[in-house]
């Protein structure tokens, strides 16, 4: 029997996706289950007797090839920060390595998801990026964003959780096709109510097959989904760690943003950005 907190794949996809089940409901004698994705930000419904139970090895095979994705991208972002901290040595004309301290830029992340957000928080430290981390239902963040922003500025804020088109849902140009594509929506407009600039404030805004073009149109400076698929738990911050480390003297390059990621240009996608890295000097020896 399939019960709350199992770990299912769906027969009807070939179980490519693992999810746990966080609710089950019963309509007109047929079982169905709320799912939520283990390493995508996919909420989805399906039939309980579509669902397979999946067992310890099986989910540990999965996390693993999902943690080694993960690494991989870690392992070029410090190769990549290594080459561009001495391009900018470079431009100085004595040895100043030392004298110099980084103000990487600071970030503001709003979750739908619990266990995610403390994911990210995590992968955050790793990357050295001061952030603050915040658990608001999806439906909810539109209502937090101006008194959470208010209360401590920040350089880049994420705005994410869980997304999904309806079922039988065709219009992909219609907000009410998507579970939750309409409140980050309305949670970027908040956020722009408080600072317009997208500069002075890099959103990143969106879930799995979230609706791109309306959150790029609300004033998101990256968002999910072009092509409507899936993203992993970790994009946005693989996106934030570029916008954090990259110099306010320079221009994104959206294209090196997006490699940042897991997912690729076919989930995630965005608009021309200003860095939010400083460079300080000098260091003090306290």
């Amino acid at each position: 029997m399939i019960k709350k907190g199992d770990i299912v794949g769906r027969k009807s996809y070939g179980s490519d996706v693992l999810f746990k089940v966080v609710d089950i409901k019963e309509t007109n004698q047929e079982k169905t289950a709320e799912l939520r994705g283990l390493d995508i930000r996919l909420i989805a419904d399906a039939p309980v007797n579509d669902l397979l139970q999946k067992n310890e090895e099986d989910v540990k095979y999965y996390q693993n090839n999902f943690q080694e994705k993960c690494s991989d991208c870690k392992k070029n972002i410090f190769k990549r920060r290594q080459q561009e901290f001495r391009q900018s040595m470079n431009r100085y004309q004595r040895p100043m390595h030392n004298e110099f301290f980084e103000v990487p830029g600071n970030v503001l992340h709003i979750d739908g998801d619990k266990e995610y957000l403390g994911k990210c928080m995590n992968s955050y430290d790793e990357l050295n990026i001061k952030v603050r981390g915040e658990y608001v239902p999806e439906t909810e963040q539109y209502k937090r964003v101006p008194s959470l922003l208010r209360e401590q500025p920040v350089d880049i804020l994420v705005l994410t959780g869980h997304d999904g088109i309806i079922k039988g849902k065709e219009d992909f140009s219609d907000l009410s096709s998507y579970r939750h594509s309409r409140y980050f929506v309305e949670a970027v407009k908040a956020a722009r109510a408080i600072e317009p600039s997208k500069d002075e404030l890099v959103v990143y805004a969106g879930a799995c097959q979230s609706h791109y073009e309306a959150l790029l149109n609300a004033g998101a400076n990256f968002a999910s989904s072009p092509l409507r698929i899936f993203i992993h738990a970790f994009d946005p911050v693989f996106i934030v760690e570029k916008v954090a480390y990259t110099s306010i003297v320079e221009k994104l390059s959206i294209q090196d943003v997006i490699e940042n990621t897991i997912t690729g240009t076919d989930g995630v996608g965005g608009v021309e950005t200003r860095g939010r890295f400083r460079l300080g000097y000098p260091k003090s020896p306290y």
